[in-house]
């Protein structure tokens, strides 16, 4: 588009200096020419407005509208497009049912960061400060994740559902803590969120409060600080206690069974010992009695027979042996009588 510098220069001398280019001026004079309606059609207009603002209401996917008709409970409208009476007649108010809030106890998550941090407040401490079972103070950290199930209830059974929701949460936690030792607190945070969930929800719905509980979640737990250093201390002494119960544990099952088998083994052997004796015996008191049937027939001859056995058992150990004549006066030239021999072998 060309300028036409000559024509715009010629308007600016003719205006002077300051003034309003010709177009601004002619659209502050038509809009100072506009004329509203009379009165009765403006009241007209702004009641027709406002009855279509106040009448007619949108309720998103994830919520419900709560209707009251002058500050009672008439009905609840699904999402869409819902109609009601003007103000001050009804009144909608919307819950979001299918939203999950989040309420964090002990510490607080930090926007725009992926840690979460401590509160430093003496309030939020005492919070997270709990007595265990076994009279130990243990720093227990913990979320409630909850959802609107009763929109009524939730919002005219109690005052105040979100602070009766903390209160009834710490609650429950210092209930299942207070049953379970320190280092049940801190080794086994699944089980007591599974726990406090359950003795959370039934006091809420005793409470009619109309929130549903979708999760607890346990954060690291542990001892205060001032007290970090002894149970350290006491938690390493507690694992040298229990590595050396294990290894004494160890060596008793080495030994007790390598003992009891000794044991057995020296038991079967004297059982043994006594069978092999009792039978010996009666083996000898059979022979005695049968030899002293035989003896008691034939007195002489059977004691001939002992005597000729004996004596058959007994000469062949002897050795040597030298017959001597009953009436050999002279016994000194028989006392060398094997040297004799064995030097004339030689």
């Amino acid at each position: 588009m060309n300028w036409d510098w000559d024509k715009l220069k010629a308007k600016q001398e003719k205006h002077g200096p300051g003034q309003m280019p010709p177009q601004m001026d002619e659209l502050i004079n038509k809009f100072k020419k506009f004329k509203l309606p009379d009165g009765p059609l403006v009241i007209i207009l702004i009641i027709i407005i406002f009855l279509g603002i106040s009448t007619f209401f949108t309720v998103a996917v994830d919520e419900v509208g709560i209707v009251q008709r002058f500050g009672k409970y008439v009905r609840t409208s699904q999402p869409g497009l819902n109609f009601k009476l003007p103000s001050g007649i009804e009144k909608v108010t919307k819950v979001k049912i299918r939203r999950v809030y989040k309420e964090e106890f002990g510490f607080r998550t930090i926007r725009g960061r992926e840690r979460s941090e401590f509160f430093s407040e003496a309030e939020n401490e005492s919070v997270s400060l709990m007595l265990t079972g076994d009279l130990n103070v243990a720093v227990v950290p913990w979320i409630v994740q909850y959802r609107v199930k009763d929109p009524y209830n939730y919002l005219f059974k109690v005052q105040n559902a979100q602070r009766l929701l903390r209160d009834l949460s710490e609650a429950a936690m210092r209930l299942v803590v207070g049953d379970r030792s320190i280092n049940e607190v801190i080794s086994k945070r699944d089980e007591i969120s599974v726990e406090a969930k359950t003795v959370l929800q039934a006091e809420l719905d005793h409470a009619e409060t109309g929130i549903h509980v979708v999760t607890i979640e346990m954060k690291k737990t542990n001892v205060p600080g001032p007290v970090q250093q002894s149970f350290n201390e006491v938690n390493q002494a507690t694992q040298e206690k229990e590595q050396m119960i294990y290894q004494a544990r160890e060596d008793y099952n080495k030994a007790i069974p390598t003992a009891r088998g000794e044991a057995e083994r020296t038991i079967k052997a004297a059982e043994g010992y006594a069978l092999d004796r009792v039978n010996r015996a009666k083996g000898d008191v059979a022979r005695f009695t049968e030899v002293y049937k035989e003896y008691a027939k034939a007195k002489d001859v059977t004691k001939r027979r002992m005597y000729l056995e004996m004596i058959k058992d007994v000469f062949p150990k002897l050795g040597q042996k030298y017959i001597v004549d009953s009436d050999q006066k002279n016994l000194l030239p028989l006392l060398n009588l094997g040297q004799q021999q064995n030097g004339a072998g030689k």
